[in-house]
This record gives C-alpha cells, structure tokens and sequence, in this order.
C-alpha cells in the first residue's frame, strides 16, 4: 500500500485533510514540523502546552503527541530550524534590504515543505506529501502534473505553490482541493478535531502579529536607516524611518500631509528614498517578471493570462510575452495598482496555474 505523508501544522485544515486520507483507507504518517518562529499553540493545560518553550523540540515533540492521539497515526518530529532561517527568513530580510516586498510562502512551498521535508517524508517510507492547501493536481495525456485552483475561491491557495516543479506535484496530494471552508470548519467538528492553533495561518508566519519592521530590526547585520521622502517632482517632503517598513501601494505611515493621500510608489534601496504619489501615480499598464517556474511547458509566444500579483489580488487580464531565457512581460487590459518589485506574479488560463515569478 502507498504510504501517504501529511504536514501537520495543528491547524483545523491539516487535521481534516489527515482525515480525509485516513478516510480514503491510505496509510498516513504526520510530519509535524517546527521552524523555531512558533507561538504557543496549544490550548492552555493541555499537555503539548505545559513547561516548555513553544518554538523548541520538546514543545514541538508534545504538540506531535497531541495529533497523533486526536488522528489515531503515528506522528514524527522535522526540525528545520536551519534550513527555515538559511532559505525563508535570510531571503524575507535580504529582499527587504533591497527595496523589494518578498513572499516567504512562495519560496517555502518548494524549498521547505515540498523541499526537506518531503525527503524526510521519504525517508519514513512515504510516496505522496500532503498538506492542507486549498488546490488541486491532475494529470495531463503525457502524464504531467497541472496545478488548478481549489473548488474554494475565496481560500484558493495556488497562488503559493506555483513554484513547485513537475516533481514535487507529482508527488503532492491535496485533499481539501475540492472542498469549502466552510466544510472542513464543520467536519473537524464533527469528528472532534480540535485544533492546536485555532485562527487562520499567517502569510508571514514567523513574524507574529503582523510585526514584520520590528522583526527585519532584530535580524543580524541588518540596519534601519532614517532618509528623504520625494513627490514624483523630486522635492524632498519628509523623512521616512527605513524603507523596510514600506511597500508599493502603501498609504499608512507617511506623515507627509497634503490636500490627499500619498502612496509609495517608489522605493530606491541605493539611495535610500521613498518616492510617493497620489492614487492615481501608483497605476501602471507593464511589468517585467524574472525566474519564473513553468507548471508544464513555457508557451512558444504571446498568449492571454490571468495574472495574480499578490495573494489577495483578484487578478486581471494580461497579455503575457515570454522571453528566451526566464523572464516575461506582462502588459496589463486595464493599469493595476500597485505592482510590487519582489511579489509574485503568477499567471493563470482559467483554474489552471501555467507558472510564476518575481515582479522586477
């Protein structure tokens, strides 16, 4: 029998997909992770939340005690603090440093979920990886995996996995693909799943409460710098705190009056200015896209996409032109708000993911 691994972060989504699989009659083991950037989890008394740190092995190893009793498998214990610090947290506070907006979950998906600990689901006997993204995976004639939207377009997740190689979807399995939120919210209570985290997951999830400007601050060798605020005329209106605290689009934060709001439009890590403008300055009809992952096969010319430039984005038609190597250009139906150098642009034909890369 194919043995099927699940990431189990404690969260009601996880739960009910480990189980589905288990319903299914798979053989499942759960993977349950921990980055060193976790909060306190458990309910209050329980045993997964009693004397210990909740970012350490022992925590991690009781909260693992705590799924595995709840879903009847046995659950082993990842730790991939390392490996989490060197490829999601160095690249969230290197991006940072150079005037960009990065997106963590983009670069974990293939790198620490689909990456090491799919080897170490490996290594425990596992075939398949599943998680509790809201997405789904088919196969086409040749046999390639296509990445699609899950059912649930208000929780659709493909957006973060359209980095993944033909490899790691082949082996991924997504059981809450075809189901709403609202339907596993009931299902976990119904079978008496009880979440260890009982809110919804963080984009950033290793920057607690949203906090990401204090926590680039604490990160060794890197430095807020104080500089100039300039309108799109080049006149200097103010001073900004670190452009780290700031992204395209942003409104809050400025300090800067004037007869309406300002927002970034410009950020300039060389010189350490933050250009502003008003509504109307930060539309653009253009973008170039660099390193991108195609799903199965880069189209050989033009074509029209849907493209999504951040997680919350509804996306927008667009004519998409790749180039030789990895890069593309995206020209725009209707101008787009904020278009963020840093954030991921990823391009949809209908529910199906073609590929993904990084707004420059």
């Amino acid at each position: 029998m194919t043995t099927t691994a699940i990431l189990l972060s404690g969260g009601v989504d996880s739960l009910v997909a480990a189980h589905l699989l288990k319903r299914q009659g798979r053989a499942v083991v759960g993977i349950h992770f921990f980055t060193g950037f976790e909060t306190q989890q458990a309910p209050l008394g329980s045993p997964a939340a009693a004397d210990a740190p909740s970012d350490g092995p022992l925590a991690a190893a009781r909260r693992a005690r705590v799924l595995s009793d709840q879903l009847e498998i046995p659950v082993e214990v990842l730790d991939c603090r390392q490996a989490f610090k060197s490829e999601v947290v160095a690249y969230f506070t290197r991006t940072y440093a150079q005037g960009k907006t990065p997106n963590p979950c983009l670069t974990c998906n293939p790198k620490i979920k689909f990456g090491l600990a799919f080897e170490f689901a490996r290594t425990l006997g596992a075939q398949k990886l599943a998680t509790g993204h809201y997405a789904r995976t088919m196969r086409d004639r040749l046999g390639l995996a296509k990445l699609l939207q899950g059912n649930d377009r208000e929780k659709d997740q493909s957006y973060f996995l359209a980095r993944l190689t033909q490899e790691q979807l082949l082996g991924a399995v997504f059981p809450l693909g075809a189901m709403a939120k609202k339907a596993t919210v009931h299902m976990a209570r119904e079978n008496g799943l009880a979440p260890l985290n009982p809110g919804e997951s963080q984009d950033i999830c290793f920057s607690h409460k949203g906090r990401y400007g204090e926590f680039l601050e604490r990160q060794p060798g890197f430095q807020a710098k104080s500089g100039p605020i300039k309108d799109v005329r080049g006149n200097i209106i103010g001073r900004h705190p670190g452009l780290h605290r700031f992204t395209i689009g942003q409104r809050r934060g400025i300090n800067c009056p004037a007869g309406e709001p300002y927002y970034v439009i410009g950020i300039d890590a060389r010189s350490n200015c933050l250009t502003v403008g008003f509504k109307k300055d930060t539309m653009t009809d253009t973008c170039r896209v660099e390193k991108i992952n195609w799903i199965r096969t880069k189209p050989d010319r033009q074509r029209r996409v849907w493209a999504r430039l951040r997680y919350r984005h509804a996306g927008a038609p667009a004519h998409l032109s790749p180039d030789a190597d990895d890069r593309a250009t995206l020209r725009f139906l209707e101008p787009q708000s904020a278009v963020t150098p840093g954030q991921g642009a990823v391009f949809y034909d209908g529910d199906e993911v073609l590929g993904g890369g990084w707004i420059v």
